[in-house]
């Protein structure tokens, strides 16, 4: 299972809106959905995430075993 609350927690913390993650990486609406609901995303969205907000995947996203 996959857990994105890294990546909610960060753009609190950086002052954004989820719509703000999606204007800024150009990630489609389908995607938000699979984000918002825990599901997994390609590796190449988690990387368009990771530079727009300068950070590690490991700070926006967990693998729960």
């Amino acid at each position: 299972m996959i857990s994105y609350n890294k990546l909610w927690k960060k753009l609190i913390d950086l002052e954004m809106k989820k719509k703000d993650l999606k204007d800024l990486t150009g990630i489609g609406s389908t995607t938000m959905s699979k984000l918002n609901n825990n599901e997994p995303v390609s590796m190449n969205v988690m990387i368009k995430i990771c530079i727009a907000l300068k950070c590690n995947i490991g700070d926006v996203m967990d693998i729960i075993l």
